[in-house]
């Protein structure tokens, strides 16, 4: 393995060991014990969930490229996952209010562990049907679990400032910390054990396994509007409402989707802008090292977050940025001359490009427990999983239009199209502040009795 691949591991491993060690009393927040058993046993469970999605992300692209399909077919069926997230897990993920979120996040395990089983299968219809179920999972990871530990700790009466712990913590080791002893483990698996692509999904099934046993063993039930009165349809009337008409919950979505539209894109473009010419890259080295960067980001948050900074404020920086890394491909594929050489090693304007994949995922670390924090404040709880299923659409909408035309347009089109998007991500995190401050200024009037609004 290349040396530059080290430099870049090692320099990010010491930037975040120094952030974690360095910490002073105003990165820290007294808690109490009942609390910290309670966010342990979540993020226990948050991070055996993580771990069996993060060890299967390495190698979904490199499977189906091992079975003989193509970009195009490979396309297809990302399409079939996010396409079943839209719809499917959708619905599925909505009935969590109702139904209860312990059940939504024990489908879940049942759901992506069915999905992982399917890989064994090279036959496409097979391996399409896992990405339906794999879609209906992802909904409820992104949805049920956080639903559930904001009713849980709302619940226990616990200070509503404790929950920006639990989730940057959460995000530190699942997302991090969890993500990258799970690239390492699955290129252990797949490539120095010699087991084949396979492996890492069959490793994801026990993971899963072992999370869902906890979740039934320790963790109680929970509910939104429970009421027998409420179907689905009713529902879905009530979130739709309820982002309708209020401003703050629409741009919230809106810059959720514009995001994690950019980020899910990447997932599936950062293979070959770092390999156009089928350059052999360290698939889950590189996987871990991109984690790394996200646990760097988590580290960041953490401390922002403790500091009680706003994050509708510094948020506009971290989507800025982002919009730049992106966009570096389109920069590097003109300032760079490609290589000519087939099955080479990575190329300078590959080496530049992966400096910025990882600040782009630096940025994805803080956008995660950042984005939970402006959610638990701003979503209302009876429809707080529907309401977040809501963002899911449109988000998975545009991922499908993009890879449906993966063929159709260069990466560099992609990669500028993510860039725009991620500018306008900011753009409305702008108008995002403005409104929560103006908001605030108003209920401060009308507590007050002043005829005028105060400076926010």
């Amino acid at each position: 393995m290349e040396v530059f691949y080290y430099l870049v591991f090692g320099a990010l491993s010491a930037v975040v060991a120094a952030l974690e060690l360095g910490k002073s009393g105003k990165d820290r927040v007294a808690t109490s014990p009942a609390f910290n058993s309670f966010k342990n046993n979540y993020i226990l469970v948050y991070s055996l969930m993580m771990s069996g999605d993060w060890l299967q992300g390495p190698y979904v692209y490199y499977l189906y490229s091992q079975y003989g399909f193509d970009k195009g077919d490979i396309g297809r069926l990302f399409i079939a996952g996010f396409g079943s997230s839209m719809l499917f897990g959708t619905i599925v993920g909505s009935l969590a209010d109702k139904q209860g979120r312990k059940r939504a996040c024990v489908t879940y395990c049942i759901s992506y562990i069915l999905s992982c089983f399917t890989k064994h299968s090279p036959e496409y219809k097979i391996l399409m049907v896992g990405r339906v179920l794999g879609g209906i999972a992802t909904s409820l990871l992104f949805s049920a679990f956080e639903s559930w530990l904001v009713a849980e700790h709302n619940k226990k009466g616990f200070d509503p400032q404790w929950l920006s712990i639990t989730f940057s913590k959460a995000i530190f080791l699942g997302n991090g910390l969890v993500a990258i002893v799970a690239g390492l483990f699955a290129n252990f698996l797949a490539d120095n054990m010699g087991f084949g692509p396979v492996a890492p999904f069959d490793a994801a099934a026990c993971f899963l396994a072992i999370g869902m046993a906890i979740i039934l063993s320790s963790w109680g039930e929970n509910y939104g509007d429970s009421s027998d009165s409420k179907d689905l349809m009713t529902q879905f009337k009530v979130a739709a409402k309820a982002i309708a008409s209020d401003e703050k919950i629409a741009l919230l979505g809106a810059i959720q989707s514009l995001f994690e539209g950019s980020m899910y894109t990447f997932v599936f473009l950062w293979t070959p802008a770092l390999s156009p010419n089928d350059e052999e890259i360290p698939h889950g080295f590189i996987f871990a090292t991109f984690m790394l960067s996200s646990m760097l980001g988590s580290s960041i948050a953490s401390r922002l977050l403790a500091r009680k900074l706003k994050v509708e404020g510094y948020m506009q920086i971290v989507f800025s940025v982002s919009a730049f890394t992106l966009c570096l491909p389109v920069v590097t594929n003109f300032l760079v001359p490609p290589s000519s050489e087939k099955g080479g090693s990575i190329s300078l304007g590959g080496c530049l490009q992966l400096l910025g994949f990882c600040t782009f995922e630096s940025c994805v670390g803080i956008f995660w427990p950042s984005i939970m924090k402006m959610r638990s404040q701003y979503i209302p709880e009876e429809a707080r999983s529907t309401i977040m299923n809501f963002f899911r659409i449109p988000l998975n909408l545009f991922v499908c239009v993009v890879l449906y035309n993966v063929n159709a347009f260069p990466i560099t089109v992609m990669f500028g199209m993510c860039s725009i998007f991620l500018f306008m991500a900011a753009i409305l995190q702008r108008r995002l502040m403005v409104v929560s401050d103006l908001h605030k200024s108003t209920k401060v009037v009308e507590m007050t009795g002043e005829d005028e609004p105060l400076n926010p």
